[in-house]
């Protein structure tokens, strides 16, 4: 038995099965299959077992949680709780039930993705002109803004909630009445139950409806993309915030003090979430590895896959909050930001593209001029920007040695490379669609600000519909005990 049991994923599914059997008893009594007497009879049943809970049930007892619920029901009314189970099986009720529990659970993820996005344009918009050294392989590369920075993780979190809300779309499909796998004889509506549940349609054939986990299977993929997505933010407030960085200062609230060090503070918060995304991505292998190669139809397999669904939808969800938690503590060392965006001669392609323009020279060449000069002035390892006319000087003997000719005959002035060494004005420039120009960001950051007005009405319209076919369950359960 207990090899047989999930009771951690049972409880999780304990008030989606109570729901799922009233939507149940009540379209078998709508149809005629089930008596109105036993119908009032198991509907108040159900009643005390949703107002008793888990406890009630004694769920450790049993093989899992559908017979448990069923037991007990036949203890507390006596025979006409064995009527509940016509013209369905545990397959189609587990199935459903998974749904719906995922359904809810989807919801909440969906509506704390927005509360965290909504953070990020809120940082996003208070640093639209804070410069800060942009990064490629970690080096630093080219200068670029904070907002436009937080704008990328912005995008990165929106395509997660286009994933998960369209994963939703085929979560949201009822299986109940697809009975073992080969439907059932009895008269049932499909229709109504999906209606009392608040499922969007129908899942028809019903031997699909019992085996399939794809939706499971998918929904994981999801959150395991999302985690990716926050564990790349996790990762740069960890370096951000160290002495080597210095461009937050994590609050206290997330982080933790060294046991023995004194002065140290750790980002404990963002590691876990980090490393929490290797469980969830464990989660989706170990139930892709369960789900592969089972014939068609049921098989008791699919139980294992469950409580790795439920165990991923427990990580992602407070992992957002987490990071939506830092984000909005965090403070940022604009002083820093700036100071740093200089660091490694980040200017350099900005300089090699305005040899291009001026003088018309290929930029292969111009690549090449301005790597010598880099070399001159430091490379990497230099730590400001250097003085204009001192830049053309060597300009022009790289350009007369490499190209044949100085660059300053061929139009280059003092004024030209003093505004290609300018972080603002090298910012400024790059205005083409979704660059960190200031002009651009705020664009964008309108923009985006209406996609996440639009994405949160979208998580409204779902949560209704769901909120009115329970309404309707509500009203159909009370009419039948009422008569």
């Amino acid at each position: 038995m207990e090899y047989l049991r999930s009771l951690e994923a049972d409880e999780w599914l304990f008030r989606a099965d109570v729901l799922v059997d009233k939507a149940h008893v009540v379209m078998l009594c709508e149809q005629g299959i089930l008596s109105r007497q036993d119908a009032v009879t198991i509907l108040n049943g159900l009643q005390e077992i949703e107002k008793g809970g888990i406890a009630l049930i004694k769920l450790e007892e049993y093989e899992d949680l559908h017979t448990a619920i069923e037991a007990t029901l036949i203890k507390l009314v006596g025979e006409a709780g064995g009527r509940m189970h016509t013209a369905r099986s545990r397959n189609d009720e587990v199935a459903t039930c998974i749904r719906l529990a995922l359904r809810d659970e989807l919801l909440k993820v969906l509506n704390a993705l927005n509360e965290l996005r909504r953070a990020l344009l809120k940082l996003a918009t208070a640093h639209t002109t804070t410069i800060m050294p942009g990064f490629t392989h970690l080096q630093h590369a080219q200068p670029t803004t904070l907002a436009h920075h937080l704008l990328a993780h912005f995008d990165a979190l929106s395509r997660d909630f286009e994933r998960l809300l369209d994963a939703y779309r085929r979560v949201n499909l009822c299986p109940l009445g697809a009975a073992a796998f080969a439907g059932t004889g009895f008269k049932v509506s499909r229709e109504r139950v999906c209606e009392l549940l608040g499922f969007d349609d129908v899942l028809e054939n019903s031997m699909d409806a019992v085996s399939t986990r794809d939706f499971l299977l998918e929904t994981l993929s999801a959150f395991a993309i999302l985690m990716t997505d926050l564990s790349r933010l996790a990762e740069e407030l960890i370096l951000w915030s160290t002495p080597e960085f210095r461009f937050v200062r994590l609050s206290d609230k997330y982080t933790s003090f060294s046991s023995i060090m004194p002065q140290k503070q750790n980002p404990d918060f963002a590691e876990l979430v980090r490393a929490r995304c290797g469980t969830v991505l464990g989660c989706m292998m170990a139930a892709f590895a369960i789900c592969k190669a089972l014939p068609y139809s049921y098989n008791r397999d699919l139980q294992e896959a469950t409580p790795h669904l439920l165990r991923a939808v427990r990580t992602t969800l407070p992992s957002i909050s987490v990071m939506r938690g830092m984000l909005e503590s965090a403070e940022v060392n604009v002083e820093e930001l700036q100071r740093k965006a200089a660091w490694g001669f980040t200017v350099a392609t900005e300089l090699a593209d305005v040899i291009v323009r001026k003088t018309g020279m290929p930029f292969r060449t111009a690549h090449k001029i301005v790597g010598e000069l880099s070399k001159k002035l430091g490379g990497e390892a230099a730590d400001a920007v250097p003085d204009a006319s001192t830049v053309l000087k060597v300009l022009d003997v790289l350009s007369l040695e490499i190209w044949g000719e100085k660059l300053s005959g061929r139009g280059l002035s003092a004024e030209d490379v003093h505004r290609a060494l300018d972080l603002e004005e090298n910012v400024r420039m790059r205005d083409v669609r979704g660059g960190p120009s200031p002009s651009e960001v705020e664009r964008g950051l309108e923009e985006r600000r209406k996609m996440l007005e639009n994405d949160e009405k979208k998580v409204k319209l779902r949560e209704a519909k769901v909120k009115r076919g329970f309404e309707e369950l509500k009203g159909a359960v009370g009419n039948i005990l009422a008569s």
